[in-house]
C-alpha cells in the first residue's frame, strides 16, 4: 500500500496560477520545468493553460496535445499531473482534462457544462455528464469539475465522497468572487479539499487556491504558484464532526 492513502495521507499539493503566452511550446516548458524541479505529489495546472482556446488556430492547438503528451509523460512518475488540452476526435474537439501519473495517462474527463459567454458550444463537442466520477489513485478518491462546472450543485452530489476536487479553470476576472464563494462551498457542503489552478492572464480571476474541508482558504493572487501540505485525516475528522448522513 502506497503512503499516499485516504488514512494516513500527508502530501504536498500545488496548484498554478499562471498566464498562458501566444508560443504554446513555451508554456510546456514552462510546466515542465515547473514538474522536473518540484516536490509536490499533486499538481494542477489552470485550464488549456498550453493554448488557451486559441480559435483561430483550432487545428493547431489541437495537434499540439500528443506533442504535451511525448513532454510530460517520461517526466511524471510517482507524482500527479493534471491539466486540460484541446483534443481532436474524429471531425469533433473537446476540451479534456488529463491526468498523468506513472508515466501513463490514468484518467480523462471531457468537459461537460460549456461557457456560452465564451463561444465554447460553437467550438467543442460537450462531454458526459455520467464521465464525471470519482476516481482513485494510490488509495487516494479524486474528482474534476473543469471550471464553469463548478456552478452545478447537481455535479457536487454526483463527486459527493471524494478526498480531493480538482477545478483547472480560466475563469474571468469580472466573476472572480463567484469562484471563490462556489469553492469554498463545495468544500464545506461536500467536506473535501478543493484545489482550484485558474489562469492569471489580464481578463482571467486568478483566485487559485487549496481549500480544506472546513472551508480554510489558501490563496494568493501574487504567486505562480500556491504549494501547501494537506493531511487527508483533515477529511475524516470533518466528516466525523459534522455528520451530514
Amino acid at each position: 500500500m502506497s503512503k499516499y492513502t485516504s488514512s494516513d495521507g500527508n502530501f504536498k499539493v500545488a496548484t498554478l496560477q499562471t498566464k498562458t503566452l501566444p508560443n504554446y511550446q513555451e508554456n510546456l516548458n514552462h510546466l515542465a520545468n515547473y514538474i522536473k524541479n518540484s516536490d509536490a505529489k499533486l499538481i494542477v495546472a489552470p485550464e488549456l493553460c498550453l493554448t488557451d482556446f486559441d480559435y483561430e488556430h483550432f487545428s493547431e492547438a489541437a495537434a499540439f496535445y500528443e506533442v504535451a503528451l511525448d513532454t510530460l509523460l517520461p517526466l511524471v512518475s510517482s507524482q500527479i499531473v493534471v491539466f486540460t488540452m484541446t483534443v481532436k476526435e474524429g471531425e469533433s474537439f473537446f476540451n479534456r482534462t488529463v491526468v498523468l501519473h506513472d508515466h501513463k495517462v490514468v484518467q480523462t474527463q471531457n468537459k461537460y457544462k460549456l461557457f456560452t459567454m465564451g463561444e465554447e458550444l460553437k467550438y467543442y463537442e460537450k462531454g458526459n455528464k455520467d464521465a464525471i466520477v470519482p476516481f482513485e489513485i494510490e488509495g487516494v478518491s479524486y474528482a474534476i469539475l473543469i471550471c464553469f462546472e463548478l456552478r452545478f450543485k447537481e455535479l457536487w452530489r454526483q463527486i459527493e465522497g471524494v478526498d480531493v476536487v480538482l477545478v483547472p479553470s480560466r475563469w474571468g476576472l469580472p466573476r472572480k468572487r463567484h469562484l471563490e464563494q462556489l469553492a469554498e462551498a463545495l468544500a464545506v457542503m461536500n467536506q473535501t479539499f478543493v484545489v482550484v489552478s485558474n489562469s492569471a492572464d489580464e481578463e482571467m480571476a486568478s483566485s487559485s487556491a487549496i481549500i480544506s474541508p472546513w472551508g480554510d482558504r489558501y490563496g494568493d493572487d501574487s504567486l505562480e504558484v500556491l504549494e501547501m501540505n494537506i493531511d487527508l485525516k483533515d477529511v475524516k475528522r470533518v466528516r466525523r464532526l459534522v455528520n451530514m448522513d
